[in-house]
């Protein structure tokens, strides 16, 4: 695939960067394309590897390597080499139902896993996949669809984030009439509050649901099924149901002084800002603001990275983020050999902002807080902050983080966003379909199936795997949405 000496000749490039100084002006998108030429280039350095790993999604370490969409990157790869944009647009669509949204969120496991970075610089996957999708758009060939035939079978998909999406998506495409139920005033779930404009601006969401809609599919908003939309009335007026509501539980911290004022769930944080900038362009005073405060940010992960990078751009006093584990290596280990996922040192957009502001990473490694101090108004005005350090827990044997006698000390903390994770569904939606839970508050399925507990309902996504990358989400989906369709059918061509 590709050029047979493209990796040699040609050096790995992506898409330039608006400088951290001047992007944080606004919430837009700050990645600017290579042109067409030169994004052929990066086409040209798949290198024909004969085992591309980068397609595979294979489970290693306990971490995917590999597309877990299963993309045929070497495929499309050769195809952006050679110019031919509409076939590489086709068999980029086979395996992935919105590379629009892929290209501008997922990690890219792909080019973790691709040969050519085992001895250099990996292929730039991610970005020529963002090429073939954004000249579908542009060249009119990413247009609507509609099926030829229906089916008269109706589905029912509960939750629009990723994996509601994708299932609704392939399921219209096999001739069902699906309807799609969203607890907020937009659809996107996820994609649309969880991820901050400039990491996904949101129309990029819009363009796509309302080619979905040419195409057949129905949407209602403000629909909360469990609460102000009865599950009883949606399993009498649909033949099957999937639910895919995502893993919206915020992990919490138990510590003194929680309840203080100003202390915030990441995504309560995220969400606020993006709605208000999407409602008033953040004149309407909805949010909660992060501007002249000192701002911590309980957290190291992708999350944690969105609220330094919202919190930068509503104007704070100051960012520290903190982070219980230590301080990835710069590069791989012995033990985190190719073509396992890299566990090293990432710097992300927001921390990349944050220096180029405050002169510092705002990562505290190693740290968490011990307790909150409020004022009389019951505020938050400072956090102890505690080290931590490895040790065997004598009971379970397992190595766990535990607090640094004496190595406490006070910061300021006027806002306090914490981005601990996710512990799974929120139980409501799950009780009024009458679908059983697992231990870790996931919908439970049958073995190697998406099927719940409750007759017709079928599960997917985060609510049934628990947080996850968006591109598992988009799996699930798919694979929910053939299991759905051969149920109603007795067979299935979905893929």
């Amino acid at each position: 695939m590709g050029k047979i000496t493209g990796f040699l000749e040609y050096e790995r490039e992506t898409s330039k960067e608006v400088s951290p100084r001047e992007r944080i002006k606004n919430w837009k998108e700050f990645h600017l394309p290579l042109s067409e030429t030169e994004q052929r280039k990066q086409g040209a350095r798949c290198m024909d590897c004969g085992v591309p790993f980068c397609q595979s999604g294979m489970m290693m370490g306990g971490m995917v390597s590999g597309c877990p969409l299963n993309n045929l990157i070497p495929e499309w790869n050769d195809l952006v080499y050679t110019g031919n944009w509409q076939q590489a647009f086709r068999r980029l669509k086979k395996t992935n139902s919105f590379p629009e949204f892929t290209s501008r969120v997922c990690p890219a496991p792909c080019e973790a896993a691709c040969t050519c970075g085992l001895n250099g610089s990996p292929v730039s996957v991610k970005e020529n996949e963002h090429a073939i999708i954004e000249k579908a758009y542009k060249e009119g060939y990413a247009k609507a669809n509609p099926p030829a035939v229906r089916t008269g079978k109706k589905v029912a998909v509960i939750g629009s984030g990723p994996a509601g999406l994708a299932a609704a998506d392939q399921l219209n495409k096999r001739g069902h009439l699906v309807t799609v139920f969203e607890r907020s005033d937009r659809i996107g779930g996820l994609l649309m509050y969880g991820i901050p404009n400039m990491k996904l601006e949101k129309w990029v969401i819009d363009r796509k649901v309302e080619i979905m809609k040419e195409e057949g599919v129905s949407f209602v908003t403000n629909a909360d099924v469990g609460r102000n939309c009865k599950a009883s009335r949606i399993l009498r007026d649909f033949d099957r149901v999937i639910l895919a509501c995502g893993a919206s539980n915020p992990r919490n911290i138990d510590v003194p002084g929680r309840d203080a004022a100003g202390i915030y769930f990441a995504v309560d944080f995220l969400k606020s800002a993006t709605k208000s900038l999407l409602d008033s362009n953040l004149e309407d005073g909805a949010c909660i603001s992060a501007r002249d405060k000192h701002v911590i940010v309980i957290g190291g992960g992708d999350t944690g990275n969105d609220c330094v990078g919202t919190s930068i751009r509503q104007g704070c006093a100051s960012v520290l983020q903190l982070e219980m584990m230590p301080k990835p290596p710069a590069e791989r280990t012995g033990d985190n050999t190719w073509p396992e996922w890299p566990k090293v040192l990432k710097t992300d957009y927001g921390q990349q902002e944050a220096i180029a502001v405050f002169g510092s990473d705002p990562r505290v490694y190693q740290t968490t807080v011990k307790e909150f101090i409020k004022d009389s108004e019951g505020n938050v005005t400072k956090a102890v902050l505690v080290n931590l350090a490895s040790r065997k827990d004598p009971e379970s044997g397992r190595t766990v983080m535990a607090p640094v006698e004496g190595s406490e000390r006070e910061v300021q903390a006027d806002l306090v966003l914490i981005a601990a994770g996710f512990v799974g569904c929120q139980e409501y939606v799950a009780e009024a379909f009458g679908v059983e839970l697992g231990s870790r508050l996931t919908a439970a399925t049958q073995a190697d199936s998406y099927k719940t507990s409750a007759d017709r309902v079928f599960a997917a996504g985060d609510m049934r795997r628990g947080q996850s990358l968006v591109v598992w989400a988009i799996r699930e989906g798919r694979e929910a949405a053939r299991e759905v369709d051969k149920d109603l059918m007795g067979y299935t061509n979905l893929f």
